[in-house]
């Protein structure tokens, strides 16, 4: 398995980005042309508007459960390490840090998840510079 960094963390499911899409788009922008061109417009009107909300239903579906759940476990995770590593609790400070945020930490090693933290609270970080920031990238190669 490849090394995950911050260049190569985004993750792809190819039958859903690959094919799925792909083809809805086309029927979509072939519904469009119809629309626009064809005698019958109410028709191919209606016909575009049902790909446009299959489009929205199957991207919403498809992110909604996995990333609500995955956020939870994130959280859980951030939370335990915390714990493990300074005997304090996280939550004491979390409402203070972004999803954004939190979800950067996690890619932190143990060994610099404290000092991130810190850094994070005292100069409010952004998500994208808590991951670059990071020096020895603590991989998660089981998100969604």
């Amino acid at each position: 398995m490849k090394i995950q960094t911050y260049q190569n963390h985004i993750r792809f499911y190819p039958p859903h980005h690959f094919v799925y899409y792909p083809i809805l788009t086309a029927f979509l922008i072939g519904s469009i042309y119809f629309a626009c061109t064809e005698d019958e417009k109410l028709i191919w009107a209606f016909i575009s508007v049902g790909f446009i909300f299959l489009f929205c239903l199957a991207f919403m579906l498809r992110q909604h459960y996995a990333l609500t759940l995955q956020n939870r476990i994130v959280r859980l995770e951030l939370r335990y390490r915390y714990f493990t590593l300074s005997g304090k609790r996280f939550e004491e400070f979390e409402y203070k840090l972004t999803d954004d945020q939190i979800f950067a930490l996690r890619f932190a090693p143990d060994d610099e998840l404290l000092p991130l933290v810190e850094d994070t609270l005292k100069n409010n970080l952004t998500g994208t510079a808590i991951k670059k920031a990071i020096v020895h990238w603590k991989a998660d190669y089981n998100r969604v």
